[in-house]
């Protein structure tokens, strides 16, 4: 008796276990867990308006081109820089302008290659 008894708590302790750990791994998942959300309110967004940037855009101080994306003071606008150069190519496209382009893990040249292809239509 005391036999059935035990494994009646025992059955009764793991259904509860597997239940427990069934509601944590939901609660997780779709955001019931607030308490961890809490920590990272301390941080603030930067606004969605424009004032920032033109606020820096107004205090720039250039006599020739001033480049939109990156701020930078050029003499010609296809002279910009890319405003994320680590991840982005700059392909010049022949008639004064260019472009910023991902590299996506293509070896150095060849989203310019890419893009030479298919202004030709050949890709």
């Amino acid at each position: 008796m005391l036999q059935s008894v035990l494994q009646t708590v025992w059955a009764i302790f793991m259904l509860v276990a597997v239940a427990q750990a069934q509601f944590n791994f939901f609660d997780h998942m779709f955001g019931g867990n607030q308490q961890q959300q809490g920590h990272h309110q301390g941080a603030q967004d930067v606004s969605s308006d424009s004032s920032r940037y033109q606020n820096s855009w107004n205090q720039a101080q250039c006599s020739k081109y001033l480049c939109p994306d990156t701020l930078a003071c050029v003499s010609v606008p296809h002279h910009c820089p890319c405003p994320h150069p680590d991840v982005e190519e700059k392909v010049e496209l022949g008639e004064g302008s260019a472009i910023c382009v991902s590299k996506g893990g293509f070896k150095a040249g060849e989203a310019a290659r890419k893009i030479e292809l298919a202004r030709k239509g050949l890709l």
